[in-house]
């Protein structure tokens, strides 16, 4: 049964300039696990990877029905499988959590389920 759904766009430029207004963003919005994948990344796609583990943080945020505020973004780690697919590999909900994750040059967009399991 589905819990909760977020959705979120967010311009790529606005991470950028937060992240060269405020050093220690990175550290705020990604965990650790996320910062080892951000760290080998190319500038760009850095932007690209940082915009879009932002969006979907607020996505599931959302879909908690909390916002980002009562759930840390460090409460949520979204992780790549083995082909590259985004999974939330963290999270504060009891249940299954799925996010997709979409980018142009300039925006990101991302859409979060949470969904209770079955008893």
């Amino acid at each position: 049964m589905v819990f909760g759904i977020g959705v979120d766009i967010t311009d790529i430029a606005r991470i950028k300039a937060a992240r060269q207004k405020n050093p220690g963003f990175v550290q705020r919005v990604l965990t650790a696990n996320e910062q080892v994948i951000f760290n080998t990344l190319s500038t760009k796609r850095q932007a690209e990877f940082l915009a879009g583990r932002f969006s979907a943080k607020e996505s599931f945020g959302k879909a908690l029905g909390s916002g980002i505020g009562k759930t840390s973004f460090q409460d949520i780690e979204i992780l790549d499988n083995a082909i590259g697919k985004p999974e939330i590999t963290l999270n504060p909900f009891d249940g299954n959590a799925f996010v997709s994750i979409s980018h142009t040059d300039t925006l990101v967009m991302t859409e979060v389920v949470l969904e209770k399991r079955l008893e």
